[in-house]
């Protein structure tokens, strides 16, 4: 998602020199996919954090970190051994040697004679081209195939999970450390590349000791052994050893543009700011909380009103009410909404919509339920006996008591694509909701023998009867992973763009669907070539008016060739479908999760 840009001083863009960010140390749940295992090289050593951010007055950060050691090359990713970090005292150190006994000697026996589901086995979820690669400092002069469109100045970046050091237990996809990889497009048909991590409080702090010191809230945290791993976590945090005061998240789903921040987000967590710098580089500037305006986790998704400039996001908690609150930032990042939202359950709302008038937000069968784990279960729960639902809310609903609650059922939509509010025949305001609906709703989650099935669906509801209708738009095809032409978003849209998550659960091409008559124009990536999320970047910015075709614009994201070992970025012009050109990379893109676009105008604005 695009979030509209204002403020402060003008970034100098495209240096033709190289500029490495070598620098002194200093302070420092999407579609996502699980293959099987193949074989590629992997990092087995952590990269050094060349570059942590500096400390930001909005968010403190931990001390220098000692240097790490150099990364080797092996094909197996293996535990690392621990590294004691200096500012230790002596009490702190034992203790830390007599913690790492415990889960070494206790914890880790105990889960080697449980057979890990592959939903949270690292040897399939860290395998193939989701195994992790180490950071690539920008390359510049890449080799372009036809012609990059003169309208896309800028730097496409794109979000994933790339797990710095070895899991000890289970590991789920979504459990990575957050790494960004950035293509910067420039005049004459010029293109760098680089990637790098997002310095998350928890990766420095486990950088510091050379292995995972923080739990992995699905690949670990289920069962007895989870409880196991969520006290040894305290007893660490106790001890001071690790600190979860700046945040535990891995900054590793979303990715937004807001008010002159590029935003890496998580739901576990406040966003990370990341700098883009004059040679399309990228630098963590630290936690951002919208200037000591929040103090709570937001979703990866949120939404960008392209007529008003607002921003619009959610909070949900997994332990205690409220269980979700809805924010809403002008476009200066002033906070004007902080509601309460009241639901029975903790639940997992991955992402919601807004219209012009309204904000939409799914309550669905995916709950948390912690005292499953004393059971012996996950906490990630699908609840059957709930019925699924969507809350509709005023954007002017100043105390969140007008919600209205409807009824759809048989409805888990991991993503949403628009909405939109219509009049119907009989004066009725009926609010239209765009999105794939996944069955089963835990399938990536927990293994199922149901086929896999995302299919993008249309749900009307009436805003004065509260009875709703859902249809299949485009039956039979796995469709995740995508978006509309971001300057109709909460407006009427004809188009919709998504991943071909098939054979699921790769993706095979994408899917230009017209939703007015179900149509699917399709560019496919070829024998062996997969990719991810498609980004569609408008040729022209539109008026309010919206005069041009909403499909005016390209379409880009990242492919892997997995026979030839090669990955490029493809562009897509969003009107005929045709490739118009692809850009060489010089090392392996694993595949990831969202990603966005920054204009040169944009990044010219760029809070420094």
């Amino acid at each position: 998602m695009i979030f509209s840009s204002t403020m402060q001083p003008s970034l100098h863009f495209f240096t033709p020199k190289h500029q490495s960010l070598l620098q002194t140390q200093s302070q420092l749940f999407t579609c996502k996919f699980i293959v099987n295992p193949a074989k590629k090289t992997v990092p087995r050593n952590p990269l050094p954090l060349l570059s942590p951010p500096a400390p930001s007055r909005s968010s403190p950060h931990p001390e220098v970190v000692e240097p790490m050691v150099q990364r080797e090359r092996s094909n197996v990713l293996v535990p690392q051994h621990p590294n004691y970090p200096v500012h230790l005292n002596r009490f702190q150190k034992l203790a830390a040697v007599a913690l790492d006994k415990i889960e070494t000697s206790v914890i880790m026996r105990l889960e080697k004679n449980h057979v890990l589901p592959k939903m949270v086995d690292p040897a399939v979820q860290i395998s193939g081209n989701f195994a992790p690669v180490e950071e690539c400092p920008v390359h510049h002069g890449l080799e372009v195939v036809g012609r990059i469109p003169a309208c896309l100045r800028g730097v496409y970046v794109r979000n994933g999970a790339n797990p710095m050091f070895a899991p000890s237990g289970g590991h789920h996809l979504f459990d990575g450390d957050g790494m960004i990889h950035a293509v910067g497009l420039g005049l004459g048909n010029n293109a760098s590349y680089s990637c790098r991590y997002t310095r998350t409080s928890r990766l420095v702090q486990e950088a510091r000791f050379g292995r995972c010191m923080f739990p992995k809230p699905i690949g670990e945290l289920h069962g007895h052994l989870g409880l196991a791993r969520l006290g040894l976590y305290m007893a660490r945090a106790g001890l001071g050893l690790v600190d979860g005061s700046h945040g535990m998240g891995v900054a590793n789903a979303g990715l937004g543009y807001f008010n002159g921040r590029l935003l890496a987000m998580s739901e576990d967590d406040l966003p990370y700011h990341v700098k883009i710098t004059g040679d399309a580089d990228l630098e963590t500037i630290g936690r951002f909380n919208f200037n000591d305006q929040i103090d709570c986790p937001l979703i990866a998704h949120p939404k960008l009103d392209p007529v008003t400039g607002d921003l619009h996001t959610l909070n949900y908690n997994v332990l205690k009410k409220p269980y979700l609150k809805y924010f809403r930032f002008d476009k200066f990042g002033r906070k004007s909404r902080d509601l309460r939202v009241d639901i029975d359950q903790a639940t997992m709302i991955h992402d919601f919509a807004i219209t012009e008038n309204f904000v939409v937000i799914p309550d669905h069968q995916m709950v948390f339920k912690l005292s499953e784990m004393i059971r012996g279960g996950s906490p990630v729960v699908y609840n059957k006996n709930k019925t699924s639902r969507f809350g509709v809310l005023q954007q002017n609903d100043v105390v969140g008591s007008g919600i209205q609650w409807i009824n759809v059922r048989n409805c888990f939509c991991f993503h949403l694509w628009n909405a939109w509010e219509e009049i119907s025949d009989t004066g009725d305001k009926i609010i239209v909701v765009i999105g794939s609906c996944m069955n089963p709703p835990d399938s990536i989650f927990n293994e199922s023998k149901d086929t896999f099935r995302s299919e993008l669906s249309e749900i009307r509801m009436n805003l004065r009867t509260r009875q709703s209708t859902q249809r299949v738009i485009v039956p039979g095809m796995n469709l995740e992973a995508g978006q509309v032409n971001g300057q109709y978003l909460g407006q009427k849209t004809r188009f919709v763009y998504l991943a071909i998550a098939d054979p699921w659960p790769k993706c095979s091409g994408i899917a230009k669907v017209d939703l007015q008559t179900g149509k699917v124009t399709k560019f496919m990536y070829g024998t062996w070539r997969y990719g991810g999320e498609p980004f569609f970047v408008p040729e022209k910015k539109q008026t309010c008016n919206r005069n041009g075709n909403e499909d005016e614009g390209y379409i880009m994201g990242f492919v892997r060739d997995e026979k030839k070992e090669m990955s490029e970025m493809v562009i897509v012009q969003g009107s005929s479908m045709e490739q118009v050109a692809a850009i060489s990379l010089p090392s392996r893109v694993p595949y990831g999760f969202h990603g966005t676009f920054i204009s040169q105008e944009e990044l010219r604005r760029q809070v420094i």
